[in-house]
């Protein structure tokens, strides 16, 4: 059993126990679940922003222990006041150290809300609005084509966004009318190895009305204008900033030199 079928067995538990513990109508209850959604897409198609999707992530099945004593607040506020596009904030405990707490606290900044996190269950998509998030991660790897476009339907009946990401060739059947905004992620979640020509071959083979977004492997201004290049809108990176002492200060840095390079 490779680290993804992993994950998902164990997301399986995790699901049945929530279920127990919290109904349906119970998450109909939190405070954001009526609120106004943010929107990815308009944020992403903005020129006067980054694109950056900037992810808080505490540790990684391939990296172990990224910032274990990062303030979620205190970064993801950073990120929103230093032209970030939107956040994307870990939810799963058992292998990426996050917390649905974490998106409740990031919740202050108003910019678009990605909940990462493997979503299997439109339980969890309910349980994303209840949280305050704006799009939900829709994951090719683990999802068949059906599977994606019914939870899709369901995310956007909730006001949701989707992010439908994928790896290679063989998921471009996954994307369907629901799913507007596509990321290719650079690191293979089986072997967790990463290559950023991933994106680049593959953005050729996504269908033109797609926003697409790059994922993972991120490292460089340089690699932000080879992707603009290649019709990226939007660039999600979390391990660059989020391995630094202060991933605060370095976000701010990453995005001066970007603006630099722009102007």
């Amino acid at each position: 059993m490779n680290i993804l079928e992993t994950i998902i067995e164990n997301k399986k538990l995790e699901i049945k126990n929530k279920r127990s513990e919290m109904s349906i109508s119970d998450l109909e209850k939190s405070d954001f679940f009526n609120r106004e959604t943010l929107s990815l897409k308009k944020f992403l198609l903005d020129e006067s922003r980054t694109g950056i999707i900037a992810e808080f992530k505490r540790k990684s099945p391939s990296r172990g222990i990224i910032n274990g004593n990062a303030d979620v607040v205190e970064i993801t506020s950073a990120y929103a006041n230093n032209g970030a596009a939107a956040l994307s904030v870990l939810t799963d405990e058992a292998f990426f150290g996050g917390s649905n707490h974490d998106l409740v606290r990031s919740r202050i900044n108003q910019i678009p809300i990605l909940r990462k996190d493997f979503i299997i269950d439109e339980y969890q998509i309910t349980e994303a609005r209840s949280i305050g998030a704006d799009i939900i991660l829709l994951i090719a790897a683990c999802l068949s084509p059906q599977q994606v476009r019914t939870l899709a339907k369901f995310a956007r009946s909730l006001q949701l966004e989707v992010l439908l990401e994928l790896h290679d060739e063989t998921e471009l059947a996954h994307i369907c009318d629901e799913t507007e905004i596509v990321g290719i992620n650079n690191r293979n979640l089986r072997t967790f190895e990463v290559d950023i020509d991933r994106s680049l071959q593959m953005a050729k083979k996504i269908p033109a009305d797609k926003i697409k977004v790059t994922e993972s492997g991120i490292s460089s201004v340089e690699n932000i204008t080879l992707f603009k290049q290649h019709d990226f809108r939007g660039f999600l990176i979390g391990e660059n900033f989020m391995k630094e002492e202060n991933p605060a200060i370095a976000f701010a840095s990453f995005v001066n030199k970007l603006k630099t390079v722009s102007s």
